[in-house]
């Protein structure tokens, strides 16, 4: 009866240790990245004023986003997320590359925005001509909003 009682005890200890490891591996907080940021090496490739789409599109890809319009810009987006235990999944960082074009299809502007305490940040700029004056690629879409005429639209 004895080594009955001690075999009980040791698969009693065993199965604690067990689910104490288990526990501890639950709370690991795991990370999962979404989306496509070009590095800035990729981007270094690129000429402001010369490259065109298609050699945009050869150099670092075509993105999964793009403009509203035809001649819109490209945008890569890419976040990393963190999920921890019983917790919702947060946003730990988040990426944006925008590639403006002319309306001949030639790089305009090349923009890096990063997210930092919930603003938006401009991480790095490339432009062509001077004519933007402090207001980011970002800043002239949304402030472009309300801007359009109704009659543009009939013809």
């Amino acid at each position: 009866m004895a080594g009955i009682e001690r075999i009980v005890r040791r698969i009693a200890r065993n199965l604690w240790a067990v689910l104490a490891v288990g526990a501890l591996a639950a709370c690991q907080p795991i990370y999962r990245s979404h989306g496509y940021v070009p590095s800035d090496s990729d981007l270094a490739m690129l000429a402001v004023g010369q490259d065109t789409r298609d050699t945009v599109g050869d150099f670092i890809g075509r993105p999964s986003s793009s403009g509203v319009l035809e001649d819109g810009g490209w945008y890569y987006v890419g976040s990393r997320w963190v999920e921890s235990g019983l917790r919702k999944p947060r946003e730990i960082n988040r990426e944006v590359v925008a590639i403006s074009f002319t309306k001949d299809g030639t790089v305009q502007n090349i923009e890096r925005f990063g997210l930092e305490e919930g603003r938006v940040v401009t991480l790095s700029r490339r432009v062509t001509d001077s004519n933007i004056k402090g207001v980011t690629f970002l800043g002239q879409l949304l402030g472009s909003i309300g801007n359009v005429n109704a009659g543009e639209f009939i013809d």
